[in-house]
């Protein structure tokens, strides 16, 4: 027993370290005794009962305990599956608010709170001690010099977000030292920050950060691992395999020092954070955490069979969110993330699952509720990934107030757009104008749809337009992993080839998705690599493969360069022109009326496009007109934003079509400023005037300036 051990206080969870010694507080409903065990430097455990309880909360003060000190919890309580409950002292658990851990876990028989021998799988009792293959709690100390740092608070009109991942983005860098590839101290290196700077994107969109587990099971046996990280374990420490310290209390600094070196060139950093569920699996799953500290409160079980998890995520259980301890977790970590760690907003996976409070997605749950009202936390960027697996669960369009959404509908719909599918041409216009049908009806602006073509899940854009299949053969689950139904299309021959006219039609396919994203309302969403031609040959769940095949390629950037500059300018050219990043809507008529005086559509032969023509499935080109003298919004200082206008001309077809300019219009005089056919943006284009004609060439877009 540690002699010395005063009562300390309820609040706040976790460890918290005041100069002189630390408090303990960890949260359990339904325990009968609560261990904190201390370890030293050569693993030896002390125990120390914590016999002080408010609120359900075990609590103690050590004096004299300080940075770096190791350590976890052991709970007591029933073992009872049947029932909910899977106490077992013979399991150190990890302190849901650690604020840094020190490593990964060893997988053993001892990690699982059952005997792995038994014949009623889970019920039995297993007394192995897990201590040895579970990473340690670090006493930490939080003081950092931000050196006046703080929220960039970016308009998200303004923001264009690149989605990736902190390891893959810098393990293969070949100007960033060896020891800090992969890492956050290879993210925040001037390398990378310059390359990101001159993408010209305004934030980064992090895959999660959270400390997160890899699976035993099939991974392990294929020698595979969890590369993604979708399986959080301890949602206020960053994951311990990004630090290139070998200390762990450097990895909070590392990650505050990330975010620092991007604030100061003026990116923002989003977190993706999966608070849906845990890495402990269904009910055969390791007791790591949650699963030993309070089984019945943190996790969603089926009703009228308390041994089996509810699994709205297809990952084995459901973080139970209409608990107030659970929500009180959540809000915790989000506004720890926020305060102490300094980022800009949260994309938050599976979003659907958090609106469960019963079965339905209720949009008044809540877990909206109070987001809504906290001080913090409704001022910072909230996305969703608006569904989940289950019935009910897509939820495009449904999310409330100050919430965006990954718009699901918007990458169905461009996808098939530009693969040539019929009766696309009315959603298409939609999803172009910030799909008003899906976010004006409850008072959300353009901004509230984050558009993209391609995300971290699913192929990567060079192999939209180069495989109709999955080929998934490197997970090793004979390619039933990943989605099957692509909406991609390759040009002609599946994978590599050398045929000019189909790595030519490819090329031109690449740059009107890119178009079509970068001058779209809305959001864009890029993926790391995207901008260069970035493949993973084809499998579209790279979620196990740590490896070259979803690491980014840095060579690609003289192999695509191209590609990439085409990239950067389309980047430039939406921050140049407020017209392509209104904050209001469309106003008038529905978006193709023809009253509309700020947006007009017009068929290839000049004339307004009418309703029976929108109802025309096999329609696949239209012209747009986008007026810069008709911006509703006004400037900070309430001047009028005026911008030039524009004619947009899309011609999915798999022939070359005629426009001619629109004949409203005619007095008008219009250059070239972009042809899809062509490898980058143009200087001093053709210029064209009251009824000419011109051609666009089969599948591509051609951009017109008024003059």
């Amino acid at each position: 027993m540690y002699s010395s051990i005063w009562p300390g206080s309820p609040y706040p969870l976790g460890a918290s370290w005041d100069g002189e010694g630390t408090n303990f507080a960890i949260y359990s409903e339904n325990a009968t005794q609560v261990e904190l065990c201390l370890f030293d430097e050569r693993d030896r455990e002390t125990r120390v009962s914590l016999t002080e309880i408010e609120n359900y909360n075990w609590h103690g003060y050590l004096p004299g305990i300080g940075p770096g000190q190791r350590y976890g919890f052991r709970v007591y309580g029933p073992f009872e599956p049947e029932q909910g409950h899977r106490f077992n002292p013979n399991k150190l658990v990890i302190d849901p608010y650690a604020k840094a851990l020190d490593g990964e876990i060893g997988y053993d028989e001892a990690i699982f709170g059952y005997a792995w021998d038994d014949d009623d799988e889970d019920l039995s009792f297993n007394d192995l001690d897990d201590a040895p293959y579970i990473p340690k709690a670090i006493v930490i100390d939080e003081s950092f010099d931000w050196e006046g740092d703080r929220l960039l608070n970016i308009p998200e009109q303004d923001t264009v977000i690149y989605e990736m991942h902190v390891k893959g983005f810098t393990r293969q860098h070949p100007d960033i030292p060896p020891e800090l590839q992969g890492t956050y101290q290879g993210l925040a290196h001037p390398q990378a920050i310059a390359y990101l700077k001159s993408l010209g994107i305004t934030a980064v969109e992090l895959m999660p950060v959270h400390h997160f587990v890899s699976q035993p099971g099939h991974l392990a046996d294929s020698g595979l691992r969890n590369y993604w990280g979708y399986d959080s374990i301890a949602y206020f420490a960053p994951y311990s395999g990004y630090s290139a310290s070998q200390d762990p209390q450097d990895q909070v600094r590392e990650f505050k020092t990330m975010v620092k070196s991007l604030h100061a060139e003026g990116i923002e950093v989003i977190l993706d954070v999966v608070y849906n569920h845990t890495g402990e699996g269904n009910h055969l799953g390791p007791s790591l955490c949650f699963r030993g500290i309070d089984n019945a409160t943190y996790y969603r079980l089926v009703e009228d069979d308390r041994r089996y998890y509810m699994d709205f995520t297809g990952c084995g259980n459901s973080l139970n969110v209409s608990h107030p301890q659970v929500l009180k977790l959540i809000m915790d970590s989000l506004r720890y993330w926020v305060l102490e760690m300094h980022v800009d907003g949260f994309r938050f996976d599976l979003a659907s699952a958090l609106a469960r409070e019963l079965y339905e997605v209720d949009s008044l749950a809540a877990f909206f509720d109070i987001i809504h009202q906290d001080p913090v936390l409704s001022r910072v960027k909230l996305i969703a990934e608006p569904w989940d697996i289950a019935d009910g669960g897509y939820q495009v369009g449904n999310f409330p107030l100050l919430w965006s959404e990954w718009n699901g509908r918007y990458r169905d719909t461009v996808r098939d757009f530009w693969r040539g599918e019929d009766g696309t041409l009315a959603e298409f216009a939609y999803r172009l104008t910030g799909s008003s049908d899906l976010y004006k009806f409850n008072g959300r602006r353009p901004s509230a749809s984050i558009n993209f073509v391609t995300a971290h899940d699913g192929f990567t854009l060079n192999d939209l337009v180069s495989y109709n299949e999955k080929h998934n053969e490197a997970n090793q689950e004979d390619s039933r992993d990943g989605e099957s139904h692509n909406r991609s299309w390759n040009c002609g021959v599946e994978g590599p080839t050398d045929d000019p006219e189909i790595l030519s039609l490819r090329q031109r396919q690449r740059r009107n998705f890119l178009t079509t994203l970068l001058l779209s309302q809305g959001v864009p969403m890029l993926v790391s690599g995207d901008e260069m031609g970035r493949t993973q040959k084809g499998n579209n769940n790279v979620y196990c493969q740590d490896n070259e095949l979803a690491w980014l390629n840095w060579e690609l950037q003289e192999a695509n360069a191209d590609l990439l500059t085409f990239t950067r300018q389309l980047i430039q050219f939406r921050a140049d022109h407020p017209v392509f990043r209104r904050r209001k809507w469309f106003q008038g008529q529905p978006i193709y009326g023809s009253d509309v005086i700020d947006l007009g559509w017009f068929n290839p032969d000049g004339e307004e496009v009418d309703e029976e023509q929108w109802q025309e499935g096999f329609a696949k080109a239209i012209a747009v007109f986008i007026n810069g003298d008709a911006i509703p919004a006004r400037g900070k200082q309430g001047e009028r934003i005026v911008d030039d206008s524009f004619l947009l001309l899309f011609n999915a077809h798999h022939e070359p079509l005629t426009f001619q300019l629109p004949k409203t219009l005619q007095e008008s005089i219009w250059c070239v400023v972009l042809d899809t056919t062509k490898p980058t943006l143009i200087e001093h284009g053709s210029r064209y005037s009251g009824s000419e004609i011109l051609e666009v060439e089969s599948r591509s877009t051609v951009l017109l300036q008024r003059l």
